[in-house]
């Protein structure tokens, strides 16, 4: 199979890539990171205007109809630059929406780079199981009522509309009984708690106190949409993948240049071999990271669910043993300047800690792999 990118998608990478070089290097991205909002306004507009907000969106709704691929090539580059605006999320909401072909007129807003979105998914019983939910959704004449509170929702805080994970009925850790809701955050009832995380990023927890919602903010049907969760979960675990390749690229470059340059007894300590070999297997580890990444990317849209979850668990759990070694590796290679916040490679490998445990951590992966049917049968 011929992985090589097609002339439009490298033309998209590299206008990305200028922009990143441009007009958010590392000391604009610390000022936004240490400003009261987090995130960036113009940087947002920037965005819109180079298409990566429609890239994912249908055609009929304004987009360019991006598949999973031209994703990945997008999320790589905002990893290089370790972009912290609420793109992922809006994304990863998007997907809710186009799996369910529901709220047209929102994945409009969201081409234009009108409205944000976030996903409000994970419960502090919860951990990495998205269908442990406490949240009650109760039915009423006018709609839905919603109860309950969400934590670490990644930019809840900056988001225009929520999808809001909620349990219309059943047991607390069933999979039916799941219903999906598009919320607007101006809704009465509705609290939010914004902090940064340790890489940079912005997330809140989400309190609803009789939230009152139209019948219209349904994702998908009612109490049926575990299936919906389930695949979007997916897609985004495939993104934070893309996006780990990007920032394991970058961390391993910045690291091979400062072996370049720094000197003991008279010599670059790149000249070491012990060194040099350290290098080679923090390289071999980003190759299988981005192989991985790229399977999950093509197999992420596939109409086998098993074999979706499959091959997007062990991406997400190869991926994660890669970003583990390289950052601890490069914050050693870098000495004690490689936890400092002076050193993009410190930001850098907050960030890979911090996509290792999102939407399920390396060990969660694992099981989850090991767990899909006909895994002990082929081994």
């Amino acid at each position: 199979m011929d992985f090589s990118l097609t002339q439009e998608q490298q033309q998209f990478a590299d206008a990305i890539k200028r922009w990143v070089a441009k007009d958010y290097n590392f000391e604009h991205r610390k000022k936004i990171i240490e400003s009261p909002e987090g995130v960036s306004d113009s940087a947002w507009a920037a965005l819109a205007e180079l298409g990566a907000m429609a890239l994912p969106i249908p055609e009929d709704q304004g987009g360019f109809n991006g598949n999973a691929i031209d994703m990945m090539i997008v999320m790589q580059e905002l990893g290089r630059g370790i972009v912290i605006e609420p793109y992922f999320a809006t994304v990863f909401g998007v997907e809710f929406l186009k799996l369910a072909g529901t709220h047209t007129g929102v994945l409009e807003q969201v081409a234009g780079g009108e409205i944000k979105l976030a996903a409000a998914l994970a419960e502090k019983q919860s951990r990495h199981d998205l269908f442990d939910i406490a949240t009650m959704a109760t039915k009423n004449a006018d709609g839905f009522i919603l109860n309950g509170t969400k934590t670490v929702v990644l930019h809840g805080a900056q988001a225009d509309k929520l999808i809001v994970s909620a349990r219309s009925n059943g047991a607390q850790r069933d999979t039916a009984g799941i219903s999906l809701f598009l919320v607007d955050v101006t809704s009465a009832g509705i609290s939010r708690r914004d902090y940064r995380t340790i890489d940079g990023y912005r997330a809140a927890d989400i309190s609803f106190n009789q939230v009152q919602v139209p019948a219209g903010a349904l994702i998908g049907a009612e109490s049926a949409g575990w299936e919906i969760l389930d695949a979007a979960s997916d897609y985004g675990v495939t993104l934070l993948c893309a996006e780990a390749v990007g920032v394991i690229e970058a961390i391993t470059n910045a690291t091979l240049e400062y072996l370049k340059t720094r000197q003991q007894f008279g010599v670059p300590i790149g000249k070491f071999q012990v060194l040099q070999h350290r290098m080679a297997e923090m390289f071999m580890e980003m190759e299988q990271a981005r192989s991985m990444a790229t399977l999950a990317a093509v197999k992420v849209s596939s109409s086998d669910a098993e074999e979706r979850r499959r091959t997007v668990s062990a991406a997400k759990a190869r991926v994660g043993q890669a970003a583990r070694f390289v950052g601890q590796n490069a914050v050693q290679l870098h000495g004690g300047m490689g936890v400092t916040n002076e050193l993009p490679a410190a930001h850098m490998f907050k960030r890979l800690t911090i996509i290792e445990l999102s939407l399920g951590d390396t060990d969660h992966h694992l099981a989850r792999f090991v767990a899909q049917p006909g895994f002990k049968k082929a081994a």
